[in-house]
């Protein structure tokens, strides 16, 4: 594997010779990886490679067939099921498909994981839920359902709801996917915006070239041949330094060739 290396910081997430498996047949084997607190961690590479399959292990929706993951150097693949409750409450996850519920209104979406995870009264999960919205440029939406409002902002109110309860890291699986290059953008420029606002340390499944270089810090690239990790870095350092085809090809592609990936 190549690897380019940055400066150092605090590690707020670490793979350790993970294995990714449905049954027999292996997705991506022998990955070892640190994501540093406060940066933007970018997981790419080509269709099939197994991005989003890292991304829900990383949160516990699947269990790595070989290694395991550790937040703040504790094992979270191994933790007790109440262990693993508690982490993942500090969990914020953007789905591809933003996955409101459409019977619900914008405040209500966000109104519902304060409620369940929440001592809040009414009033102030209202306020809360006003406050998130406000924040990805939403005020005045909070009565508004999905249906009623375009796909950049169905987009962006899921990121309010991912906030909702002020997680330390939050997940995003192809966020753009769907959306216009100004809307895509203007996405791209709200999570940095949060991560240094916030803090908040920020993991992307995307395969955009424009967000990849807009807004990675570290990226990893995921070869679906291989299947390991193939190249490691700042996004820049790999497109002027690294000398793996695969990873050329995928960070000099054409615009025009996205949609092939």
């Amino acid at each position: 594997m190549i690897k380019v290396t940055t400066s150092s910081s605090k590690i707020c997430i670490e793979a350790c010779d993970l294995t990714l498996a449905y049954g027999s047949r292996v997705v991506m084997q022998d990955m070892n990886f640190k994501v540093n607190s406060g940066e933007v961690f970018v997981i790419m590479g080509g269709s099939g490679c197994g991005k989003s399959t890292l991304l829900k292990s990383m949160v516990g929706l699947i269990e790595p067939a070989e290694g395991e993951v550790l937040y703040g150097g504790k094992s979270f693949t191994y933790a007790d099921l109440e262990e693993k409750k508690t982490l993942q409450r500090s969990f914020g996850i953007l789905y591809q498909s933003g996955a409101l519920w459409g019977s619900m209104t914008l405040a209500e979406n966000l109104a519902l994981p304060l409620e369940q995870y929440t001592t809040l009264t009414k009033f102030e999960i209202r306020e809360v839920a006003a406050f998130k919205l406000a924040l990805v440029g939403l005020n005045g939406f909070e009565n508004y359902y999905p249906s009623e409002i375009s796909g950049g902002m169905r987009k962006r109110a899921a990121l309010a709801r991912a906030m909702a309860l002020d997680p330390e890291v939050l997940f995003f699986d192809e966020p753009s996917a769907g959306l216009d290059p100004l809307s895509s953008a203007r996405l791209d420029d709200l999570i940095l915006q949060l991560r240094d606002s916030l803090g908040t340390t920020v993991v992307i499944v995307t395969h955009e070239l424009a967000s990849i270089f807009a807004i990675g810090d570290h990226c990893i690239f995921l070869d679906v041949d291989s299947k390991r990790i193939s190249a490691e870095g700042a996004p820049q350092e790999l497109a002027s330094s690294v000398e793996d085809q695969k990873v050329v090809e995928f960070l000099h592609r054409r615009p025009e060739s996205m949609l092939s990936i």
